[in-house]
């Protein structure tokens, strides 16, 4: 990331009525220097607009639909788009907001597994009232000092393991042997045999190298580039689906979208699942038990993860104190909350502010006018939803390797010398991937930080929030011989 301009010199008066609203030249930051930091902080957070859709596609609900892919291009650029402006204009903070990473992992891979896609979403939405209430409350704040530390950066560290797994899987470098032992695999027979497994060994390289010499939009521009080089190579040679349209079976065709340009690049937007939440749950499929422990985990990952990227990127725009606080921090954190409530009215997940802000800030962006501009630029990307729905799987998968890895990078901030600190970090980072379920994770890490810190002499350090979270973590893996035996769900 690039060195922040110097700001302009403070002054006492405001310039006009829109530098006061945005308090521009208070900040040290002029109109200009708001349009660039607002410019650069969508280049870096564009690629949701793509990712997010694969990633919410990529999975069957309960009863086996699939979201649409334009339709969830839409929702998403719509959702960025009018929370960025709304954010902005309510704490006139300089923080984007798109379908946060991790929690759309959790959503399709997890939660979907047991509902419906509308009922997810009916449940990300209530997920965001919760949020609404512990913020306007002041009890987030007071549950977010109350998890430690180190649990907090190991669900960061596990949902990035997480991704990761899922997009060399999706890439085809990870695949199902088939066998007990070992149950996967490199490729195909233990090599990478197939044309997009290789160009996603090459968009993934590329990528990387952009990130490693802080390239501005890297990641867009690593997805961009596999994206043209995968629809030039299907135009010269064909390849196709793996399952053809009669049913036959094409190992190196590609796993789900084929990268083809057909029709306009440009077109209205589809806004047909804007609404599509059905908080009618059907018990006989789901649990009450599971249903709570969806929501708390939809809540913990949304609060924890949004409260600590606001509180870093504060400190890098200068507008911390000491104790990490920011301006408006209240208003900030009530319409986080709204960002899950909007997302999960526009089936495009919870939406919630974005790290890669960090990139506008660094140019300089020091107010919510930054946040207007690129909340404008989302909602016209809007009617480019055609041109996201050729990324084919594997070229995406590697920004999905790319991300994990960043999310990764947090684990150096856990001092690992101590392991009773270390089983629980551990247990967190790897039963995630391992059990695919971000849920199980969590569970795994809350209920052995308890059990071991407070058999090795350590109980007071412990939250009684702690206890009863991770209480009800040991209720919710064994809910299925609790079920079993009272003989009904719970």
């Amino acid at each position: 990331m690039t060195t922040a301009p110097s700001p302009a010199p403070a002054t006492a008066e405001p310039k006009n009525a829109l530098d006061r609203f945005f308090e521009i030249s208070k900040r040290g930051s002029t109109v200009g220097t708001e349009i660039r930091g607002g410019l650069v902080t969508f280049v870096t957070m564009a690629y949701i607009v793509i990712l997010n859709p694969i990633i919410l596609t990529g999975a069957a609900d309960v009863d086996g639909t699939t979201l649409n892919f334009s339709a969830v291009g839409a929702a998403t650029a719509l959702t960025a788009g009018i929370m960025t402006i709304l954010f902005g204009l309510v704490t006139r903070l300089p923080f984007g907001f798109a379908a946060g990473l991790g929690i759309n992992a959790f959503v399709a891979f997890s939660v979907v597994g047991q509902v419906t896609w509308a009922e997810a979403m009916a449940l990300v939405m209530i997920n965001g009232i919760v949020i609404v209430l512990l913020a306007a409350t002041g009890l987030r704040k007071l549950i977010f000092d109350a998890v430690p530390f180190q649990l907090k950066i190991a669900i960061t560290v596990g949902i990035g393991f997480f991704i990761a797994f899922i997009g060399f899987v999706n890439s085809g470098f990870v695949t199902a042997t088939g066998a007990a032992s070992p149950p996967v695999g490199l490729g195909i027979g233990g090599s990478i045999a197939t044309v997009p497994t290789v160009l996603f060994v090459a968009t993934l390289i590329l990528t990387g190298i952009l990130v490693a010499r802080k390239v501005k939009g890297g990641l867009l521009i690593g997805l961009v580039s596999g994206t043209v080089l995968a629809v030039i190579v299907e135009a010269i040679w064909h390849l196709g689906p793996q399952i053809g349209a009669d049913g036959a079976v094409n190992p190196g065709g590609w796993s789900l979208t084929v990268p083809a340009l057909t029709g306009s690049p440009v077109s209205l937007p589809d806004l047909s699942l804007i609404g599509a939440v059905d908080f009618g749950f059907d018990f006989n499929k789901v649990s009450l038990v599971a249903l709570v422990m969806i929501v708390f985990t939809l809540v913990f990952s949304n609060f924890f993860d949004a409260m600590g990227t606001m509180t870093g990127l504060a400190k890098e725009a200068g507008l911390a104190d000491e104790k990490g606080d920011f301006p408006r921090i209240k208003s900030a954190l009530i319409v986080e909350g709204v960002g899950a409530i909007a997302g999960g009215a526009t089936s495009s997940s919870s939406s919630t502010v974005f790290i890669e802000s960090g990139a506008g800030i660094g140019e300089g962006a020091r107010t919510g006018l930054a946040n207007v501009v690129t909340g404008g630029i989302f909602l016209l990307a809007m009617f480019l939803t055609p041109l996201t729905s050729i990324v084919p799987t594997e070229i995406a998968a590697a920004a999905l390797i790319i991300v994990g890895a960043m999310m990764m990078a947090q684990i150096k901030y856990i001092d690992l010398s101590d392991f009773s600190v270390l089983l629980p970090v551990f247990l967190t980072v790897t039963v995630m991937p391992l059990t695919y379920s971000i849920a199980n994770g969590i569970g795994a890490g809350f209920v052995s930080w308890v059990l071991v810190q407070s058999l090795s002499g350590k109980a007071k350090k412990i939250s009684p929030l702690l206890w009863a979270v991770a209480a009800g973590f040991v209720l919710f893996f064994a809910r299925g011989p609790i079920e079993s035996l009272f003989g009904v769900g719970i």
